[in-house]
């Protein structure tokens, strides 16, 4: 099977930082965004059991190398990166354009999405993606179990009553969640075999994309106004003997409608 695994550079989680305009600091501290590292793992399994390689394929800049490094060494093939100066800023319908460009590029069965980035969470740009190719979208995946000679793909999906089986004709986009199974450590010798990986770097030139399409001057949405949480209110702690504490804790449950 060939799988393309869509891989977003983020900046460390705790460490967030954002610059003029609202927008997200990514100039250093960049890691693989946590959900794509479990697709990443479902992809390796899946060419494991069915034979082929995966592709990781990037949008971001220069200091994105590093998660780029560490997919290849858990076992990616080899990966591709867009970088160019004028994506900067630029929103979800536009990084979704130039992902669908790229994707264009590139042969594949699959192309598996984590269901959300920890630095915008929006979850939008593997559905806006599959409209742009006419691709199966099939989202908020548990389980992916491909059957590469009939041609179908079937997902066992998270739903508000449990789980929904999906099946749909390959090729397919699968947005998947952190239940696909713990991500590997790379090992040393993927290390030193990551070394020697190939990297594509493309820029909006090599995919036929004009510069003015991208950007902020080019985004349909803008962030407004940023604000950090409210801080939490100090905690209660009930120090009684236990037929009082259960009084209090279940009169504090009915204060807040919980019970």
């Amino acid at each position: 099977m060939r799988i393309v695994v869509l891989l977003k550079a983020v900046p460390v989680v705790g460490n967030e930082k954002l610059v003029d305009g609202w927008r997200v600091d990514r100039s250093a501290g960049l890691e693989a965004n946590g959900n794509d590292e479990y697709v990443l793992e479902a992809a390796l399994k899946l060419v494991e059991a069915h034979g082929g390689e995966v592709v990781t394929l990037t949008m971001g800049p220069h200091p994105a190398l590093e998660a780029i490094r560490k997919a290849l060494a858990m076992g990616a093939a080899r990966a591709v990166q867009i970088v160019d100066d004028a994506l900067a800023g630029s929103d979800a319908l536009a990084t979704g354009r130039v992902l669908a460009a790229a994707l264009a590029h590139l042969e594949y069965e699959l192309v598996l999405a984590g269901a959300d980035t920890s630095d915008g969470q929006g979850g939008v740009v593997g559905a806006a993606i599959a409209t742009r190719l006419g691709l199966p979208y099939l989202s908020y995946a548990a389980s992916i179990e491909p059957d590469p000679a009939a041609g179908i793909v079937r997902v066992r999906r998270i739903s508000p009553t449990g789980y929904d089986v999906l099946e749909a004709r390959l090729p397919a986009l699968i947005a998947g969640t952190q239940l696909l199974g713990e991500p590997r450590y790379p090992s040393l010798r993927g290390i030193m075999q990551a070394r020697s990986k190939e990297i594509a770097t493309w820029t909006l030139r090599d995919l036929g994309i004009d510069p003015a399409s991208v950007g902020p001057a080019a985004s349909q949405t803008v962030v407004q106004e940023a604000t950090p949480p409210p801080q939490r209110a100090g905690a209660t702690v009930v120090r009684e003997a236990p037929d009082v504490a259960v009084e209090r804790i279940v009169a504090f449950l009915v204060s807040r409608r919980l019970i």
